[in-house]
C-alpha cells in the first residue's frame, strides 16, 4: 500500500474507531466483544482499503456482522456458577449516571438487529438507506427494525418508570403509617 493510502487509513481509523466499538458493544454487550469484533473488522478492512468507494459503510457492515459473531464463539458462551446476584441500583445525585443506566439495560433488552438499527439510525445518525446497507437488508426493513427497535425501547423505559414510581409510593405509604 502507498504511503498515502496508508495515512489516510490511519486518519479513517483514527476517526472512526470510537463510533465503532460503540456500535460493536451495542450489539455484542461486551466491551471486550466489542474491541475484538472491530480489530478484526479493521484487519480485513486494511487489504481493501483503495478499492472502496465507501469504507465507512462497508467497516460499520464487517462491525456489525463480527460483534454478532463474537456472541457465538463457543468460548464467549457463559455459564451460571449459580444464583445471579440482584442488581442494586447505584444513587447519583445528578441524575444523569442513573438515566445512562436505564438507558443501557433497556438498550440491551431490545432484540440485537433492532438494537443496532435504532444504534445505526438515532446515534450515529445514517440515513435509512445507510443502515439498511450494514444491515444488509432493504430500506423497509431497516426502517421496521429501527421503528420496531424505539418502540420497545420506549415500553421498557415506560414500564420501568411505572415500577420506580411504585416503589417509591409504597416506601412513602409504609414510611407515614
Amino acid at each position: 500500500m502507498k504511503a498515502e493510502d496508508e495515512q489516510a487509513f490511519r486518519e479513517f481509523v483514527t476517526f472512526q474507531i470510537g463510533p465503532l466499538r460503540k456500535l460493536a458493544y451495542v450489539t455484542c454487550g461486551d466491551w471486550h466483544a466489542a474491541e475484538d469484533a472491530v480489530a478484526n473488522a479493521l484487519v480485513k478492512l486494511y487489504p481493501r482499503w483503495r478499492k472502496l468507494e465507501r469504507p465507512d459503510l462497508y467497516v460499520r457492515t464487517m462491525v456489525y456482522r463480527a460483534a454478532i459473531d463474537e456472541t457465538r464463539r463457543p468460548w464467549r458462551r457463559e455459564q451460571s456458577s449459580g444464583q445471579a446476584m440482584p442488581e442494586v441500583p447505584l444513587a447519583d445525585p445528578a441524575g444523569a449516571t442513573d438515566e445512562r443506566l436505564r438507558l443501557r439495560a433497556a438498550l440491551h433488552a431490545v432484540p440485537a438487529r433492532q438494537r443496532a438499527a435504532v444504534f445505526l439510525r438515532h446515534y450515529l445518525g445514517l440515513s435509512l438507506e445507510d443502515t439498511a446497507g450494514v444491515l444488509d437488508c432493504n430500506v423497509g426493513t431497516a426502517k421496521s427494525q429501527s421503528s420496531r427497535g424505539l418502540a420497545k425501547l420506549r415500553e421498557l423505559l415506560a414500564a420501568e418508570r411505572i415500577n420506580l414510581t411504585g416503589e417509591a409510593m409504597e416506601e412513602w405509604t409504609n414510611a407515614v403509617a
